[in-house]
């Protein structure tokens, strides 16, 4: 059926179909024109003018409640795992009344096994949101509400760290009434920083780690070929000291090594980072100048839709 428009004298008479396009592509024109004269963004271009705090605090909620929802996997399950190891090793190699860095055994490994289970369930937080979704084909909740890369990623770490913390506090608790463990804090400072910059560093590669995955197998191989290497080997079982000097530089070359130790020293107030408390401060400023470095890479990657977009 032909467009009819109506004529100057009122009659409704027929129009080409040639010129109703010519028509509507001279409108759509103009009002792409005056958009564009009236400083309006291109179509489907999205423009963040303020920080959407609403939109913040909506994703971070979600992310919690996916991980509180199940907390009896998320966070008591990890926190009886963590005292099995205390009481493996404590058993193990605690006997005899052996003393570590002038404290008992026990009292010695508490504290990095407690930093190990906050960076191995901020991993596992991290790295299952957005690998999730690709998998599950929900990874549009994540794209196209309006929140900014910025505040994307710091939603996700957020949730991941608060995990971390949790489990942290889960697990203290429960070592708190272990014969032989004494969880004094000396320096508060560095058990907070450290906890969280450990925390923290782990959520940004877990981030990375979902957008790279493209299943879940591949999630598991950088958690069992990495990360899990990573903190086994990261001193909370030993002092680096008893190394060979060759392994002691490897093992100065893994972050998780400056989690541990510094987490360590805000309960005993000694560590093998080095001999004075300005290593352990150097320490902290390393793995704060890591974590922004690492954070500024993973925006970069989220701003290009890596992996994420088509």
């Amino acid at each position: 059926m032909a467009n009819q428009f109506p004529s100057p004298t009122g009659d409704t008479k027929p129009l080409d179909q040639s010129k109703a396009g010519e028509l509507a592509f001279t409108g759509t024109s103009a009002a792409y024109a005056y958009g564009h004269l009236a400083g309006f963004p291109p179509p489907g271009q999205p423009i963040f003018r303020s920080f959407n705090r609403v939109g913040l605090w909506t994703l971070y909620m979600k992310e919690v409640r996916r991980f509180f929802k199940v907390q009896t996997q998320t966070i008591w399950a990890p926190a009886v795992t963590t005292l099995l190891y205390l009481m493996i090793f404590t058993l193990a190699l605690g006997g005899g009344g052996r003393v570590v860095l002038g404290v008992p055994f026990a009292s010695f490994v508490a504290p990095g096994l407690i930093a190990m289970g906050m960076i191995n369930n901020a991993f596992a937080n991290s790295s299952f949101g957005l690998l999730g979704g690709k998998i599950q084909g929900t990874i549009i909740d994540y794209l196209m509400p309006p929140v900014s890369e910025g505040e994307l990623l710091t939603a996700l770490v957020g949730a991941a760290v608060t995990r971390a913390v949790l489990v942290g506090l889960a697990v203290a608790a429960a070592m708190m009434f272990w014969p032989g463990v004494s969880l004094e804090a000396r320096h508060p400072w560095a058990i907070v920083w450290f906890g969280l910059m450990g925390a923290t560093l782990l959520s940004l590669i877990g981030v990375a780690t979902s957008m790279w995955a493209e299943k879940f197998d591949h999630n598991a191989a950088v958690t069992n070929f990495i990360i899990t290497p990573m903190s086994m080997l990261s001193g909370t079982f030993y002092v680096i000291d008893r190394l060979a000097p060759a392994f002691q530089t490897v093992s100065r070359m893994n972050p998780i090594f400056y989690v541990i130790s510094g987490f360590r020293y805000g309960f005993l107030g000694q560590s093998d980072i080095g001999s004075d408390n300005m290593a352990v401060l150097h320490g902290a400023v390393g793995l704060g100048v890591l974590n922004l470095l690492l954070g500024i890479g993973v925006y970069a990657l989220l701003r290009s839709g890596w992996k994420l977009k088509a």
